[in-house]
């Protein structure tokens, strides 16, 4: 169905691997939503969570059907911050660069490295040209609600780290890992963060991700099974399911610009 000018959100939530369920939002109904960069990885579900109205998005598409090097994310974030979204909250299965970041954990990063290669990293092609600052890439005032939300529920989580994006669709080898790990000193290893998250400070989005560790990367000599990541990845979002419930009702209509520079961020970026 074609977006109704009545839709309106203020939360837009990101579902990543193994989180293409809708059923997290209330209310829920399907709406189409038309961008100048094509159309977004799905349907989007608009509903409630609590008072807040919210819009979800699977990144894959659901059935995971969209590797993450040709994910649209210009159409996804663009469909959000359309609907009205103010507030974005990514989830993303990532894998641990770190023995104390153990499988099951949660991260909430605060940094990013890109190695990504082939994809579309900006809404400015021209003729207007911005260059937006990423020194703090994440909403901090966002950032600190997830963590508080997930202290209220004992899950345990890491209020730090940085997040490498690698190209995907592959896995790293175990000589790049451990550059990962040793030289860069990264702590987590997923493939779908940039240029989300660069694009949604363009938007002027307060954007964090929840990241969801599944396994140890290949640098770590801890075989791991199938079974074994199935399993941790069905707890995880059992977890990311609950947190987001915890987090979203509580969030205000409007972020607090005084603890975030995400919703101005174009005020010194474009010439």
């Amino acid at each position: 169905m074609l977006v109704e000018p009545e839709v309106r959100v203020e939360v837009g939530i990101i579902g990543g691997s193994g989180l293409y369920d809708p059923g997290v939002v209330e209310e829920a109904r399907e709406v189409k939503v038309y961008t100048p960069y094509g159309e977004p990885s799905d349907y989007i579900v608009v509903g409630r969570m609590g008072d807040r109205k919210v819009a979800f998005l699977p990144r894959h598409g659901r059935g995971h059907r969209i590797p993450p090097h040709r994910i649209n994310y210009r159409a996804n974030i663009w469909a959000l911050r359309s609907l009205g979204a103010r507030w974005v909250v990514s989830v993303s299965a990532v894998g641990s660069l770190r023995e104390d970041y153990r499988p099951g954990d949660f991260v909430v990063p605060d940094q990013f490295i890109d190695m990504t290669k082939r994809r579309e990293y900006s809404f400015f092609d021209g003729p207007r040209v911005a260059h937006i600052s990423m020194a703090d890439p994440f909403c901090n005032d966002l950032r600190e609600r997830i963590i508080g939300a997930a202290g209220r529920l004992g899950i345990r989580i890491h209020g730090r780290g940085t997040y490498i994006c690698i190209e995907g669709p592959r896995f790293s080898t175990r000589a790049e890992s451990r550059v990962w790990r040793d030289i860069f000193k990264a702590d987590i290893i997923g493939m779908t963060l940039v240029p989300e998250v660069s694009l949604a400070c363009e938007a002027q989005l307060c954007y964090a991700t929840i990241a969801m560790v599944t396994d140890y990367d290949v640098w770590a000599e801890h075989p791991v099974t199938a079974e074994e990541v199935a399993r941790t990845m069905a707890e995880n979002v059992d977890k990311a399911k609950r947190l987001l419930y915890e987090l979203v009702p509580r969030l205000p209509e409007k972020p607090v610009r005084e603890k975030c520079s995400c919703c101005e961020s174009l005020k010194t970026a474009v010439l």
